[in-house]
């Protein structure tokens, strides 16, 4: 288990059986108490497709039945029981082979972290950039991963992060939400048709995808997955 912020930590799961997950996928986790209450909630993967294992990164939601356990409580060692892979639209496969545009909001990163994990880790030749939404600095998930990505000057794979609440010290830019000037300093151009991949809470991902389409975009390669209740 290791701790991404004060009320989210990634957890490796050893699954019976797994073989493996295609980027953007997720699971469904489900508690059972003593008393033979059970609880359901899905979960995005976030690490890249391995034949054994895999990470799921929880955000404690406040009052919630099952993330508050996988994101605090859970000790390694505790047995969970696992339903999945599932999904097959938010997905992104290695023989895809044009560009790729990653926008996340909150834990909307997981997914997509996934994505750009995988996309590294096979040294793909396409370009895929991301970026990422958070409310301040200690709330970012993979921040020292991130943070290592930099900016390399063929653009080939880069994140850009934005602060909606907060920047971190010295930061000229002001907090806001991602707008227009972002989407064309920090988005693949329409030209290049990137497929786009949304993720995050529903007032996020259809204010995103409005931008998107303002832009130019093509919708037809715009993909999104809206966060709701039981959805992490």
């Amino acid at each position: 288990m290791r701790r991404e912020t004060a009320t989210a930590r990634t957890l490796t799961l050893a699954v019976r059986g797994w073989q493996g997950h295609k980027p953007g996928q997720h699971v469904d986790v489900r508690l059972t108490a003593a008393g033979g209450y059970t609880a359901q909630r899905a979960y995005s993967i976030a690490s890249a497709p391995t034949a054994d294992t895999l990470e799921l990164t929880v955000e404690a939601t406040p009052g919630g039945e099952v993330s508050p356990f996988l994101a605090q409580m859970a000790e390694p060692g505790v047995a969970l029981e696992v339903r999945g892979p599932l999904g097959g639209w938010f997905v992104w496969s290695p023989t895809e082979q044009q560009p790729v545009q990653l926008i996340g909001g909150g834990s909307g990163v997981v997914p997509l972290m996934s994505m750009l994990r995988t996309h590294r880790a096979v040294r793909h030749p396409s370009t895929m950039w991301l970026l990422y939404s958070a409310r301040f600095p200690e709330a970012v998930l993979f921040s020292h991963e991130l943070a290592a990505a930099g900016d390399p000057a063929d653009g080939a794979d880069r994140a850009t992060l934005v602060y909606s609440r907060r920047s971190p010290a010295g930061d000229a830019r002001q907090p806001h939400r991602i707008d227009a000037r972002d989407v064309a300093a920090h988005v693949l151009a329409p030209e290049d048709a990137p497929r786009c991949y949304v993720c995050g809470p529903t007032p996020f991902v259809e204010a995103v995808i409005a931008l998107l389409l303002l832009a130019g975009h093509d919708p037809e390669l715009i993909r999104a997955e809206r966060f709701g209740a039981g959805r992490t």
